[in-house]
């Protein structure tokens, strides 16, 4: 095992199916399956005894769901969530938004998809396909005044430096750190250390909450 290596617990109740994701990733030599949980419980326990880079989570699951393990994992710091999902924009996607998911992968995915998802998450670019992380944010911003909203209050906003927001903007465009260390003439060392920033300033647990509230900066034209 070399230092670059992402270590993955995979949480999904369905044996079969945590079986084939158990080998899709076992195929990657830079990435190590630490550990398996077929309910919520279980990878939360996992989460907090592993300390794992990142925990494929699934949303609908025994004992303690998804969500509500995804608010634990994230909330205590214990690892990135990648969120398996059919993508139905049902409560469950907006409730892995709530709680702090790093990303989101379609259950259906091929093993190409899967590989590089869980390695653009471990490199801290939340953001996936932007085919899907698009498509979320975009329901997310229409969504019901009642949904609750990862925008912080206003002061949050202010104390962003002006590259901050410049960051902040184009991760709501739905960037990689590569392309936003491209565009804003940065290094993607430097790009990262914007980011973790920003999203502790603002009091956001993920890349795809920083994202959501762009576009709502963006749409109140702030």
């Amino acid at each position: 095992m070399t230092a670059e290596t992402i270590r993955v617990v995979v949480a999904e109740d369905q044996a079969a199916v945590r079986q084939g994701l158990v080998l899709i990733l076992r195929s990657a030599p830079d990435i190590e399956v630490v550990g398996e949980a077929a309910d919520g419980e279980e990878a939360v326990r996992l989460a907090r005894e592993l300390r794992p880079g990142l925990v494929l989570m699934d949303v609908q699951m025994p004992r303690l769901d998804g969500i509500s393990a995804t608010r634990l994992i994230a909330g205590e710091g214990l690892a990135d969530v990648l969120v398996l999902t059919t993508f139905d924009f049902d409560e469950y996607v907006f409730g892995a938004l709530r709680a702090g998911a790093a990303g989101f992968l379609l259950k259906d995915s091929d093993a190409a998809a899967l590989l590089g998802a869980v390695r653009t998450v471990a490199a801290g670019d939340g953001l996936i396909a932007p085919a899907v992380t698009r498509r979320l944010i975009s329901a997310f911003v229409r969504s019901s005044p009642t949904e609750p909203s990862p925008t912080p209050d206003p002061a949050r906003v202010a104390a962003l430096t002006p590259r901050e927001r410049q960051v902040l903007a184009e991760v709501g465009a739905g960037l990689s750190n590569a392309e936003i260390a491209a565009r804003l003439n940065m290094a993607e060392a430097t790009v990262k250390t914007h980011v973790s920033r920003m999203l502790h300033k603002l009091g956001l647990r993920s890349r795809v909450q920083a994202a959501v509230l762009a576009q709502e900066l963006k749409a109140g034209g702030t």
